[in-house]
């Protein structure tokens, strides 16, 4: 008997990597509530271009979260579903009520910080398990983080 998942990789292997994209999962989405929150709220003179910002973010994110989700059915996993769920388990916290762009930003960066902690942590485990396909995407997702933390950081100068 073969123990190995249809895609080569080690069950339970894989069963801990999909926990720990849940995880991410849920980071995700917390994240991209937020983001989407800021870009409904915002107020101030950099209220145009503040909004075209944070809608791009929350598209990125969003096709980030599908990305997630689908990886974690690749693996033989369920993705985490529902809010309660989902702020149970996510490390990036709701935020509401945020008016100021620069308020804002500082949320994001704490957000991508959180994420990227989570990204490298799963990125050695994808590695270890021999996961290329995990680490692929893990790695695309810590790129762009890194990018948006660089952005978000230099908007706050």
């Amino acid at each position: 008997m073969d123990s190995h998942l249809p895609i080569g990789l080690n069950p339970q292997a894989a069963q801990e990597l999909a926990k720990g994209l849940n995880d991410l999962l849920a980071d995700l989405q917390v994240c991209s509530q937020n983001v989407r929150g800021f870009r409904w709220n915002l107020r101030g003179p950099d209220l145009f271009a503040m909004r075209q910002t944070f809608e791009a973010m929350y598209m990125e994110l969003h096709a980030m979260t599908d990305e997630v989700a689908e990886r974690i059915r690749t693996l033989d996993a369920r993705p985490l579903q529902g809010f309660d769920e989902v702020l149970k388990t996510s490390d990036v916290p709701a935020v509401k009520d945020v008016a100021q762009g620069s308020e804002a930003m500082r949320h994001c960066v704490a957000a991508y910080s959180v994420l990227l902690v989570r990204e490298r942590a799963l990125m050695q485990l994808a590695r270890q398990s021999h996961d290329e396909g995990s680490a692929a995407m893990l790695g695309r997702l810590i790129a762009t983080h890194e990018k948006q933390v660089w952005l978000c950081r230099t908007s706050l100068v």
